[in-house]
């Protein structure tokens, strides 16, 4: 079990890293700047993701009268916003990639800023370290996504030529990542059944892709990109913040939880969602 849990960090790695070097090598940034230019639906998706999300966790942590580190763990998910994940649950949904992939960047940025405001004011006696949160998300992701991006701009014909292997790479680690964080962390999510934690994390979760599909606009492929974009929360950030300022194991074991029910539902939602737009214009 050891060896598994030494596994993980290294899977996430490889899914993060192939996955924003993938998605480098297959756009422009022009194609990534295009969507963002619309001012409604960026909006829209910020109040989605850096409001209702955290209104909707101190709501369901209420309604459920959740113990004190669930609540928290929950809290932490609903700052954090930018997941990695969603450029490959868009792709998989046939939704706006370019858009997916410029929506990501820019919460992930604005999350590095949001949580350390945002969670002195809802959580009291916590500090929050800035610093650590942002060389995490710079190293692991804008700057393997800027190398692809370089790649794409400067070396065309080798970033059409590994574009299939990273997609490749991405689709395996993610798929391991999966096996690994269920196997590793079956006793703790069986500890969360009658504590309500498991029913709070399906809450939070559906009620992510119910902000994001009524705010995501009139396009079906923008619709569901913020639908799974507001639902997929930035685990990481989640973690490193719950892991640095919080010495009670179960806030973090309720990051994990979410994260692996997260990907249980969203997963099979994208497929449905990509069955759907292939009869549906994006």
């Amino acid at each position: 079990m050891e060896l598994l849990n030494k596994a993980v960090p290294l899977t996430m790695l490889t899914f993060v890293v192939s996955s924003m070097l993938a998605v480098g090598v297959s756009l422009t940034v022009g194609q990534i700047l295009a969507p963002l230019r619309n001012g409604k639906l960026i909006s829209l998706a910020l109040l989605a993701n850096f409001v209702l999300m955290p209104l909707a966790a101190i709501a369901i942590a209420r309604l459920l009268r959740l113990d004190e580190p669930l609540g928290v763990a929950l809290l932490l998910l609903g700052a954090a916003a930018g997941a990695p994940f969603l450029p490959k649950l868009a792709g998989i949904a046939k939704g706006n990639l370019a858009f997916a992939v410029g929506l990501m960047v820019l919460l992930m940025v604005l999350t590095v800023g949001y949580m350390p405001l945002v969670l002195p004011l809802l959580l009291k006696d916590i500090s929050v370290d800035p610093t650590k949160i942002a060389r995490s998300l710079v190293l692991l992701m804008l700057l393997p996504l800027g190398a692809g991006l370089l790649a794409k701009a400067r070396l065309s014909g080798l970033a059409d030529r590994i574009r299939t292997s990273l997609n490749r790479i991405s689709s395996l680690s993610l798929t391991l990542l999966i096996v690994l964080l269920l196997m590793t962390n079956v006793r703790n999510v069986i500890g969360l059944f009658g504590t309500r934690g498991i029913l709070a994390s399906i809450l939070f979760l559906a009620g992510g892709v119910g902000i994001g599909w009524l705010l995501g606009g009139p396009s079906f492929g923008t619709k569901g990109v913020l639908a799974l974009g507001t639902a997929q929360r930035n685990i990481a950030a989640a973690l490193v913040v719950g892991g640095q300022d919080f010495e009670d194991p179960k806030v973090l074991v309720m990051v994990v939880v979410v994260a692996v029910v997260g990907l249980v539902i969203l997963m099979p939602l994208a497929r449905v969602l990509g069955t759907r737009n292939t009869v549906q214009p994006s």
